[in-house]
């Protein structure tokens, strides 16, 4: 494919992806006096599911036994698969850094007058980032999402290349000393709030680079929405009852993420829920921290703490799963030298378990995995000083094929089905990889013709989607067991724990490594 006009620049650091771990990324890689590039899917600021939220934040006090403890009970819930060490400095970096964005956020304060450093409002603390990014000088390239990444010839990144959606040039080039993915998650257009763009392209330009995955099984999540919404905020929701078409209440497991039980009322009729136990002082702080929650049930005309309103789930795949490119080392890098991973694209792993991280963790991790991610990102382009004008070969972008509607609404059917993804057996994860394989090998049939920035978006997004459905059904087909988010209702049982890695684009593989023994 054949662009009219580009825009090059240089850069010390590129970050793809302007959401909450690219944003702290940029912010932290400018400070140290690097030249920093964002390319962002959208709007640097809007973007992204957190924009949208009410993000809280794992921020606990270095007093005492706070941060021992917590580390412990979230060890407790990792079902073998955390890390201390990990979960110690996502804690330690979240509490130092989250402060700093003061000086462009205004705090407010909880009933006994103190700041409410952990709860902020979506909408101005993504505002927030981004001003205090572009005052530290970086350049935001919005509605530009990358496609493929530049390589030197010893396979090293180069920097990467996309499309121009609302400008005056059709491709964009920046070449970088070294490149940071925060595309975010993969929800396989569930139309979750704020996830339009999660769809799975960082995931698929890191196996491209030759990364690889784990904990992708860990994919079945499904959250609880106002029926024919997509309001999935659900902090309150952990206070609620449930009720089926007769007025039954349903009985409910221990842990807030198992939904298990509403797919399957869900599949037999219509299921209400009851937030009248929400407790007083949470119903009068949800305007200040999540305002759209209180809107949506305005809209609908119901009285949320008083009235029993229908729901249904919406699934969020990776993004409040777990998988994701598996970090190598303390550095966020993914074993592809000059390449680096922050926020939702990464695997939660370290810090979850085989647990979601729900709001608080995940927000930890995408700050703080996105501040250590720039500075070794730094650290690697000073330690390198390869020069920008050295040659690199620009990716040749494949003739666009098939049946771009029919291959969504296949990875779709497989993905966003919570009987499917909660009742997993072998032979239904058979029946779902032999409908992905189809739908992979659909991207390539059909009138092969050449297109536009748009269609070739388009295309990028499908194969996206459609490689990450392929992992995760592997991987949910290698881990026997059932273990956290990943539901099996044929399980084995399992002695040790192990964390199930997966790559592969032409044939998706999958290999079983023993989890770290804790010290």
């Amino acid at each position: 494919m054949k662009f009219s006009s580009s825009l090059r620049l240089e850069a010390d650091v590129l970050i793809i992806g302007g959401g909450l771990a690219g944003c702290w990324a940029a912010i932290t890689a400018a400070q140290t006096g690097a030249r920093v590039v964002v390319a962002e899917k959208g709007y640097c600021g809007t973007a992204g599911v957190a924009a949208s939220a009410g993000p809280g934040h794992w921020f606990i006090p270095p007093d005492g036994t706070l941060r021992r403890d917590a580390i412990a009970r979230r060890l407790e819930t990792a079902q073998g698969l955390g890390d201390a060490d990990w979960m110690e400095t996502i804690i330690d970096r979240t509490f130092r850094t989250l402060p700093t964005i003061a000086s462009h956020y205004r705090y407010t304060q909880d009933d006994n007058g103190k700041v409410r450093y952990h709860a902020l409002r979506g909408p101005e603390y993504l505002r927030a980032l981004r001003q205090k990014a572009l005052d530290c000088g970086v350049t935001v390239l919005d509605h530009s999402p990358a496609l493929a990444l530049l390589r030197h010839g010893d396979t090293s990144i180069a920097g990467a290349t996309g499309v121009s959606l609302k400008s005056g040039h059709d491709q964009w080039i920046v070449r970088s000393g070294a490149t940071i993915l925060a595309t975010g998650g993969c929800a396989f257009r569930s139309h979750l709030l704020g996830s339009a763009n999660n769809t799975g392209d960082g995931l698929l330009m890191a196996a491209d680079a030759g990364a690889c995955f784990s904990g992708m099984e860990f994919s079945a999540f499904f959250t609880i929405v106002p029926a024919n919404t997509t309001m999935a905020r659900t902090m309150i929701y952990s206070f609620a009852r449930y009720y089926d078409a007769a007025g039954h209440e349903l009985e409910r497991p221990p842990g807030s993420h198992d939904n298990s039980f509403l797919a399957r009322a869900l599949k037999k009729g219509q299921v209400f829920c009851d937030l009248s136990g929400v407790p007083e002082d949470i119903r009068r702080q949800l305007p200040q921290i999540s305002p759209n929650v209180p809107i949506t049930f305005q809209r609908l005309g119901i009285d949320p703490f008083s009235q029993k309103f229908p729901v249904s789930l919406v699934g969020e795949g990776t993004i409040r799963g777990v998988g994701g490119i598996r970090v190598m080392d303390r550095h966020s890098g993914c074993g592809v030298p000059g390449l680096y991973v922050a926020g939702d694209v990464a695997s939660r792993e370290p810090v979850t378990g085989a647990i979601s991280g729900g709001g608080a963790v995940n927000a930890a991790w995408a700050l703080s995995s996105g501040c250590i991610a720039a500075e070794a990102a730094v650290a690697y382009t000073r330690r390198q000083r390869r020069s920008l004008k050295e040659p690199v070969t620009l990716p040749e972008y494949e003739a666009i094929a098939g049946d771009s509607t029919a291959v969504e609404h296949a990875v779709q059917r497989e993905m966003l089905s919570p009987n499917k993804q909660y009742f997993r057996t072998a032979s239904s994860l058979k029946q779902s990889s032999q409908a992905l394989e189809d739908a992979w090998e659909r991207l390539s049939l059909g009138d092969v013709h050449q297109a536009g920035a748009r269609a070739r978006l388009r295309h990028q997004e499908l194969k996206a989607l459609t490689a990450v459905a392929r992992w995760c059904t592997a991987s949910a087909l290698a881990r026997k067991e059932s273990r956290g988010l990943h539901y099996r209702c044929d399980a084995e049982s399992v002695a040790m724990p192990a964390h199930i890695l997966s790559g592969g684009l032409a044939k998706p593989w999958t290999r079983s490594v023993p989890a770290k023994v804790p010290s």
